[in-house]
């Protein structure tokens, strides 16, 4: 197989609730007007919390300074997996289960954070660019490493990362988190980018103004439901992940969608802000689902993770997983991580 390492030079943001207004006109921009930008690569996702943008400095040039807004300490490259040769966003995608032992769980062993983006075409392990030399010494026995360059996809060149490398042991990595399991149902989709002004009035109004509020006197199962939305427009793809409720708004035959109209259960992980320093955290969820074979999708932002797997598992995890007691962890389930094979 291939790892590409995409020459998208990549900033990661927060943009808090009150702050996305004096933002939405650079982000319109950035979504629905990419031909008046030199922006390859965009992703915005909203969460209860805030909404994480992912954007490569052209785009970043589109967005206001502001308070209200917050960037990670570190320019982050996008790698991507590819089988069969090909450019990345042509290819057949790996999954994020499929790279858990072979790229996701080698990073953590050797302590490399990453950000991952999956979407409806494929899947991005974002890394941080002075991490790189590293990630190539440690997947170079796995993978053909190639980096795209203007365009073209070349030979990455040997970094040099020998002198004083260790082999890491593998022993047991303690990441706990907290996970939480809304009451939504969510699919991941696409558009085709000519229908997209179509569509737009109905996207913005999902992305910026409908704020997912929730009328008063909902039921007991409403009140779990939380705010998600991802949009993604990378090098001309489209991908999004909406709720169904939110899927429903949207006219018939739009958006891709399988034959059996599959939904996701989604898990949040963790119970405070994950910081961009811990490792292993998206080896603790794909590893597991990787053993069962079991296809997942993963979102990370600025402050939380979000798998989005079959609902079985959910249960699954509640009898193969170590627990706290539930008195000690109220309404969340904790999974303790084991170490990676």
């Amino acid at each position: 197989m291939e790892l590409h390492i995409l020459e998208h030079s990549l900033k990661v943001a927060s943009i808090e609730k009150e702050g996305i207004q004096i933002c939405t006109h650079g982000l319109i921009k950035l979504a629905f007007l990419a031909s008046k930008t030199r922006c390859k690569f965009f992703s915005l996702t909203e969460t209860p919390e805030d909404y994480t943008i992912i954007v490569d400095e052209e785009g970043f040039k589109e967005l206001p300074q502001s308070d209200l807004i917050s960037v990670a300490d570190a320019t982050w490259l996008a790698l991507n997996v590819v089988s069969g040769g090909g450019n990345a966003s042509s290819s057949q995608p790996i999954g994020v289960t499929k790279i858990a032992k072979s790229v996701i769980a080698p990073l953590a062993d050797h302590n490399i954070s990453v950000f991952m983006l999956s979407t409806y075409q494929t899947d991005f392990i974002l890394v941080r660019e002075r991490d790189l030399p590293m990630v190539m010494h440690t997947l170079s026995s796995e993978f053909t490493l190639l980096r795209v360059v203007n365009g073209e996809t070349v030979a990455a060149h040997d970094l040099g990362v020998t002198n004083g490398f260790v082999k890491p042991k593998l022993v047991p990595r303690p990441v706990i988190h907290p996970l939480s399991s809304p009451g939504n149902m969510f699919c991941v989709t696409s558009l085709d980018p000519d229908t997209l002004p179509s569509v737009a009035t109905l996207l913005m109004d999902v992305m910026f103004y409908s704020g997912g509020s929730k009328e008063v006197g909902a039921s007991g199962e409403d009140s779990s439901h939380i705010r998600f939305f991802s949009f993604s427009l990378i090098e001309g793809y489209i991908s999004l992940v909406m709720d169904e409720q939110t899927a429903q708004r949207f006219p018939n035959n739009v958006l891709f969608t399988s034959a059996s109209g599959e939904l996701w259960k989604m898990v949040r992980i963790g119970g405070q802000p994950l910081g961009f320093d811990e490792c292993g955290i998206v080896a603790q969820i794909a590893e597991p689902l990787a053993t069962a074979d079991i296809p997942a999708y993963y979102i990370s932002t600025f402050k939380f993770d979000h798998a989005l797997e079959a609902e079985v598992l959910v249960h699954r995890w509640d009898r193969s997983a170590d627990f706290l007691p539930p008195s000690t962890i109220g309404p969340f389930c904790v999974l303790y991580r084991r170490s990676g094979s």
